[in-house]
């Protein structure tokens, strides 16, 4: 009867997977969403726990099999029958079934979690599921029946290599001893493509998978079909790690019904380093180019590309950029594009003159635009090698030569989207080299700033935002007159779209990672923005507010980056800063009048004029303070004290007791006082000195001094000598030296 019983709990073997998975989720969504409470009588009256094994005795009580025979002495284990302890199937089929309803459950309720943008809840929700997958092989195919498959695949292209990892994990788990696990796998789009590329990053971790999946005859011949996945697979063969090179074995054996080519490929010593097949094994060149593509196309860690470049690739690869052969200089180009990524290898590149090579080709204007394009892009990752550690070694310049870099620039303006983002990239990363004087000495004489103005406009985000990106890096350091000759109302009318347009969806949806591209573009856009509202340019000033940029700036408060927060309380600061010559004063009255008709306006509590956003950009009218105090409690030290410095205008010179006022009303007082006790010396000793003013207005002790006593107290006994005079000189504001003397 067991023996029938069991064979009627597999039936659904013989059944077809379609009818699995549709019994499997009529049965876990009849349920319910909710886990269930063990029932009383499933815990064991010995252990407390849930049983896995519960048998009943002679008297009728049940308990767990291995804590009653541990409880009983051994002289009455060995005195028990057989039949004195017998299992009880139904309680242990009723545990079962609990168990399986509610794993069923958890299983279903992971999927969500797992495709949350919230990593360490992706991560914790993959932990669980790898356990699932390795307890059980009906848990297995509930996964599997769930449809995590494509999900867990998905995961393959994370950003985070823990994700990626478990994702692989998982996926193993699924195809282990599983044919239908592997054709689940196998048949996603891509993914086997996703595996060779996690065996490019990380062979450790996914050439095991690999291998599993080469076992089914289904995916062997999708396997074959990856580019450049073979030439991966004998590379490993040769490689120091012993396991990889056995398991990447075993797969090319799997493989070996594949086409004659690949078989060919093998006997050819296939499997030694690529550079002897492009310098010695293959001389003809037509044979020697099909290596370079090979070499181009495939995704190659950065390990094997240095491994490449320093054993001599790079000489025969010189020898086909230097060809007559279009389609030669082509391959050639994009196998360096795929070497260079490797900054060691970029500032080899420039040692041995492959840049002079690549600048000839991008000025020829009779070459496809494909190829400029990723010339041009060879150019970018040579230049921000530069910027790598080791590059003081690499003596050459770049961009020796004015006419080389004006030609080049030039480009911008005459070149496809591509090759002029490449071209601004390029001068970002000398911009921001050794040689950055140089080259912005350069992009000043060639009026670098008016291109830049006009590329500003440019629908295209990509070329736009790296040309806000360079405009930041010239204004910030350039002089005032080079901006006013060359910056009008539209541009700055562009930077500010910038900004607001930069959260749209619709613009960031390409990117892999659009909240860091958001908060590049706005620190950049708002950096270079911070250049037209410095006090000694009053009508920048205006022209800028006009515009819209104050409500702007204050809105980035509470959404920008920390940098971003840095910008926008710096130019609201400047803008401040103006504040009190140009409020309006009211216009003075006959006294008679006056005396006979009271006035119905109010001037500004601050100022005490009449004040506006555009026309005196004051802080008040924009309701500034609330999000500048806010932004005091910033972990980066220097986006709070450009906020402080920015609240700190309301009670310059005369406006001192007024403006006090107003930073009490606006529950501003209480953060600076909270900066006493900043790690940062400099803002510490910038909210010392404001309260040492704040606190002149008897009021303002009363209500703020007790909270202020115990930090001033602790900078009196711990400050810089300067420090603890000022730290002294408000203590004694509050009067409250008899109270707090024991503490000096």
């Amino acid at each position: 009867m067991e023996e029938i019983i069991l064979l009627l709990g597999k039936a659904d073997l013989l059944t077809t997977a379609e009818e699995k998975q549709t019994n499997y989720l009529t049965k876990r969504n009849s349920l319910g969403r909710q886990r269930l409470e063990p029932l009383k009588s499933f815990y064991c009256p010995i252990t407390g726990d849930v049983m896995e094994d519960p048998v009943e005795t002679s008297s009728g009580q049940i308990f767990e099999r291995t804590a009653i025979e541990k409880w009983l002495c051994p002289l009455i284990k060995n005195l028990l029958k057989k039949s004195d302890l017998w299992s009880n199937k139904m309680l242990r089929q009723s545990i079962e079934e609990w168990k399986n309803r509610n794993i069923m459950i958890t299983i279903a309720s992971l999927k969500l979690k797992i495709q949350t943008n919230n990593e360490e809840e992706v991560l914790q929700s993959l932990q669980k599921l790898l356990e699932f997958c390795v307890r059980s092989e009906l848990q297995r195919e509930w996964i599997v029946m769930e449809n995590y498959v494509p999900v867990t695949i998905d995961l393959l292209c994370a950003n985070n290599t823990e994700i990626r990892k478990y994702a692989l994990m998982i996926l193993y788990a699924l195809a282990k001893d599983s044919e239908e696990g592997k054709e689940r796998i196998g048949t996603v789009d891509n993914a086997i493509g996703l595996v060779v590329r996690s065996l490019a990053r990380k062979p450790e971790e996914s050439i095991q998978l690999l291998l599993e999946l080469s076992r089914s005859s289904i995916v062997q011949n999708l396997i074959g079909g990856v580019q450049g996945c073979i030439l991966l697979l004998v590379t490993f063969m040769n490689s120091e790690d012993s396991v990889a090179a056995k398991y990447a074995s075993e797969i090319l054996e799997n493989l070996s019904f594949l086409d004659q080519n690949v078989i060919e490929m093998a006997r050819l010593n296939y499997c030694a380093p690529l550079l002897q097949h492009l310098s010695s094994v293959y001389r003809t060149e037509s044979k020697r180019m099909i290596m370079a593509k090979t070499l181009s196309d495939i995704q190659l860690s950065d390990q094997i590309k240095l491994c490449l470049t320093e054993k001599g690739a790079l000489k025969p690869l010189l020898e086909l950029l230097s060809h007559s052969n279009t389609e030669m200089k082509s391959i050639a180009v994009k196998a360096l594009q795929s070497l260079s990524t490797v900054p060691q290898n970029g500032q080899l590149m420039i040692k041995e003159g492959v840049s002079d090579l690549l600048f000839e080709l991008i000025f020829c204007h009779t070459l496809s635009t494909e190829i400029r394009e990723n010339v041009a892009a060879t150019i970018m990752q040579l230049a921000i090698s530069k910027n790598s550690q080791g590059s003081e070694d690499v003596q050459v310049s770049l961009l020796e030569s004015q006419d080389v870099f004006f030609k080049l620039f030039s480009l911008v303006l005459l070149t496809g989207s591509n090759v002029q983002q490449s071209i601004l990239r390029i001068v970002q990363a000398m911009f921001q080299s050794p040689a950055g004087s140089d080259i912005r000495t350069k992009l000043r004489q060639i009026s670098a700033i008016k291109v830049l103005v006009n590329l500003c406009e440019l629908d295209d985000r990509n070329v736009r935002d790296d040309a806000v990106k360079l405009f930041y890096l010239l204004a910030k350091d350039g002089s005032d007159d080079i901006l006013l000759e060359n910056v009008n109302n539209t541009c700055i009318g562009n930077l500010i779209r910038i900004i607001r347009t930069s959260d749209n969806k619709e613009e960031t949806a390409a990117a892999n990672d659009h909240t860091s591209l958001r908060n590049e573009v706005v620190e950049n856009a708002a950096g270079a923005l911070f250049r037209f509202t410095v006090p000694t340019n009053p009508e920048i000033q205006k022209q800028v507010a006009e515009a819209g940029i104050i409500p702007l700036l204050v809105s980035l408060l509470a959404s920008g980056s920390s940098l971003t927060k840095k910008s926008a309380a710096t130019s609201l600061k400047q803008f401040s800063e103006s504040s009190s010559k140009l409020s309006k004063q009211p216009a003075t009255k006959n006294w008679m009048l006056s005396c006979c008709i009271a006035s119905p306006t109010h001037g500004c509590p601050v100022h005490l004029g009449f004040c506006s956003v555009e026309s005196s950009f004051c802080l008040l009218e924009v309701n500034a303070l609330r999000p500048l105090a806010e932004v005091l409690d910033e972990p980066d030290p220097a986006a709070a004290e450009a906020s402080l410095d920015a609240i700190l205008t309301i009670i310059e010179s005369e406006q001192l007791q007024n403006g006090s006022k107003v930073l009490a009303e606006a529950k501003v007082i209480a953060p600076i006082i909270k900066l006493l006790s900043s790690s940062s010396i400099i803002l510490q000793e910038k909210a010392l000195k404001a309260l040492e003013r704040i606190f002149r207005l008897i009021e303002l002790q009363q209500k703020y001094g007790t909270s202020a006593q115990m930090p001033l107290v602790e900078i009196t006994q711990k400050g810089r000598s300067d420090m603890k005079s000022l730290a002294a000189k408000v203590v004694a504001h509050l009067n409250v030296l008899p109270e707090q003397s024991s503490f000096f």
